[in-house]
């Protein structure tokens, strides 16, 4: 049982906005242009009257939550929708008062059940709830005055082991008063498959020229960024060449980290594998070697979690993405040797809270070990984009991962997407006057401030979800 205050939903909205990529980012099998972001608003109603308005927004990705050849973009972006609006459904039709987290926790089994009845895989599942939920908690926290930090440590959403059998006699409670949020984080600059590297490698009929940065070098002198994610393809000699010309780029640097992310194009352990081993008998990937934390999401989802990475696992960690469709997803892959799984707000911030503790406590047992992401041990989480926006979107995932104790970020909303060209110039206003950290106006439209390499998170630590205020429903006139 839990104190913390309850309510019901009484009211569920969403609208959309088109987000246009200034540059194409090609990720595993897609090359994305363009995609809808999906705005969701909930009206709560606590116990004792009051009534508030929370809000969560995402990218509608393709080819992401769910990479079926035979589906279209708009097939994608329709099972998303469709997972809200199953999720919208149920929230709205469960009468009885619960804490935030304990109606997640009603809504789970119906919802997951509901979705797959609808031919929905569990990642876009999981989408609806992530949205809800976020919603929820946002009106929930507004209602009560309070940020994600200050909610989070007096467990304003009731945060139970109710779904994790794994986490029973864990203090919970105890655990969300231990985080500790940072007022800045590490930009970890994604390196798409299609991105140019060099100035020399553009031209002019392909150039820009819009005054942010296109290619991985202008993006260090332009962000000062220390900290990438690098995509491989699964091709061995395409990768091996790509990885080289990178860490010729990366070379200036005085210091530098990187991740390397698989994106599912993996066959097998053995692929990966192999790669690694390759990287590491290359002298001109030495450097770019000692400075990998970790491989994210090699082997494909359909094989992921039946297949042993231990023996990769024995020179670099390795994490889950894409299987972490469910909360028993991580208990399974560490059974195959994977020792970290990410975090993303569009699969839950109740996942992220509860694989953080499952970390937590893992670490706690066995003690020591290098530490490649959140928490200090051998498990660990590490905090992922899905070209999140700028504005709620990112601000939201940027509150989640400081709490749970990321020290660098995926961000990549900002370089291949304008900012917030697509939002009213009112809102950019209301934006930039109450982050002002966190985004700057140079030109026509307000962007997402990179300094250092480093994001402030300073004025994320208001009342609501990490945005002092929301984007504006009404639809343009």
């Amino acid at each position: 049982m839990t104190d913390a205050p309850r309510l019901t939903v009484e009211e569920v909205a969403t609208f959309e906005r088109p987000a246009t990529f200034r540059m194409p980012f090609r990720f595993g099998v897609v090359t994305l242009t363009a995609a809808p972001q999906l705005f969701v608003r909930a009206r709560v109603r606590m116990e004792d009257g009051r009534e508030g308005w929370g809000m969560a927004a995402d990218l509608l990705v393709p080819k992401w939550f769910d990479k079926a050849p035979d589906l279209t973009n708009d097939d994608n972006f329709e099972q998303l929708r469709r997972a809200v609006r199953i999720a919208s459904d149920l929230y709205l039709a469960e009468r009885t008062p619960h804490t935030a987290f304990g109606l997640h926790a009603a809504m789970a089994g119906p919802h997951e059940t509901a979705c797959a009845e609808a031919g929905l895989p569990g990642l876009v599942a999981s989408f609806g709830t992530a949205a809800l939920d976020r919603a929820v908690l946002d009106a929930l926290l507004r209602i009560e005055g309070a940020s994600l930090f200050a909610g989070a440590r007096a467990n304003l959403f009731g945060l139970t082991d109710a779904l994790t059998p794994d986490l029973a006699g864990v203090d919970l409670p105890a655990f969300l008063r231990g985080f500790s949020p940072a007022r800045h984080i590490a930009l970890r600059h994604t390196i798409g498959l299609a991105d140019p590297l060099t100035e020399a490698e553009l031209y002019a009929a392909t150039r820009l020229d819009d005054g942010l940065p296109e290619t991985l070098e202008g993006v260090i002198a332009a962000y000062g960024v220390d900290h990438f994610k690098l995509k491989v393809s699964g091709d061995l000699d395409a990768d091996l060449d790509r990885l080289r010309r990178i860490a010729g780029v990366l070379e200036a640097l005085p210091a530098y980290r990187a991740t390397l992310d698989g994106n599912e194009q993996f066959a097998s352990a053995d692929g990966a594998l192999a790669l690694w081993q390759a990287i590491v008998a290359d002298p001109a990937l030495a450097r770019l070697r000692a400075a990998i934390l970790f491989v994210e999401q090699p082997i494909a989802r359909a094989a992921a979690l039946s297949a042993d990475v231990a023996a990769l696992a024995r020179h670099v960690p390795v994490e889950i993405d894409e299987s972490d469709d469910a909360l028993d997803a991580f208990p399974r892959a560490l059974a195959l040797g994977y020792t970290g799984v990410s975090s993303k707000s569009c699969k839950g911030l109740y996942k992220a809270l509860l694989n953080r503790a499952r970390c937590a406590t893992l670490n706690a047992k066995v003690g020591g070990g290098a530490a490649a992401g959140a928490g200090a041990g051998r498990h660990f989480m590490s905090a992922e984009d899905l070209t999140t926006q700028a504005g709620l979107a990112v601000q939201q995932d940027l509150a989640l991962a400081t709490l749970i104790g990321c020290t660098h970020v995926e961000r990549n909303g900002h370089h291949y997407v304008r900012g917030m060209a697509a939002a009213p110039e009112a809102e950019q206003a209301a934006f930039l006057a109450a982050h002002p950290d966190l985004y700057h106006h140079p030109g026509d439209t307000a962007l997402l401030r990179v300094e250092r390499g480093r994001l402030s998170l300073a004025s994320l630590d208001v009342t609501g979800l990490g945005s002092a205020v929301l984007p504006d429903p009404t639809p343009p006139a």
